[in-house]
């Protein structure tokens, strides 16, 4: 598969696409269960990634049968998380393909199920880069519905874009965010960690292995000078 138009946007979700954020989380939440005698892996992982906190939680609750709430792991995680999150560092290849769509006059947003205190603490090392992004969407959105695989949050980016869906390419990382995407009526690429299964991003129009393998002139666009 291939994009098969030239996108008018891009938006982009955060952890694991933007910020390698994503070993954060494992390594904080192994830390957590293995006080219990559990194992935390992709097994448990793929199903929680892109989601809401809260949703994200009580599976990870349910899937280990833990002996404490959703609500309980999410505090446990809390202070340990923004302690890492400070350093957060970018996905490789991931600021200079965004500077390159920019400089082809492409308006380009993110969309997080992150909650905005924690988008502020990832991104706050790499506030020159963050500045291309017109619009950001974070999963407390007070006017989000529903997380991801809804497709909510991909169109409320495309709101204030001040574009169409259609017009709209997402990178996504999860198969919830995918799916989000492809729901919201946009063209999707799925950049997936590599333990995850391919056959879960079927429906991406393209599946790449890192930004290493794409530049703006695959999807269709040229610099604007």
């Amino acid at each position: 598969m291939k994009i098969s138009r030239p996108p008018t946007h891009m938006i982009y979700d955060l952890d694991g696409v933007l910020l390698d954020t994503e070993p954060l989380y494992t390594q904080v939440t192994r830390e957590i269960v293995e006080a219990y005698g559990k194992e935390f892996d992709w097994s448990v992982k793929r199903d929680m990634i892109g989601r809401p906190s809260l949703e994200a939680a009580e599976h990870l609750v349910d899937a280990l049968e833990l002996p404490f709430s959703a609500l309980d792991y999410l505090d446990r995680r809390s202070s340990r998380l923004e302690e890492l999150f400070a350093s957060a560092v970018a996905v490789k290849g991931a600021e200079r393909f965004t500077r390159e769509v920019g400089g082809c006059g492409v308006g380009q947003a993110v969309a997080t199920s992150s909650e905005r205190r924690l988008f502020d603490i990832k991104s706050s090392g790499h506030r020159s880069w963050f500045s291309l992004f017109s619009a950001v969407v974070t999963g407390d959105d007070p006017r989000l519905a529903e997380g991801k695989p809804a497709p909510d949050i991909f169109l409320l980016a495309a709101a204030d874009l001040g574009a169409q869906p259609s017009g709209c390419l997402v990178v996504e990382d999860s198969p919830a965010g995918v799916e989000a995407a492809l729901r919201a009526g946009m063209q999707v690429i799925a950049l997936p960690d590599a333990a995850m299964e391919p056959g879960v991003f079927a429906g991406a129009d393209l599946v790449i292995g890192g930004f290493d393998e794409i530049v703006p002139a695959d999807l269709g666009l040229a610099p604007t000078s």
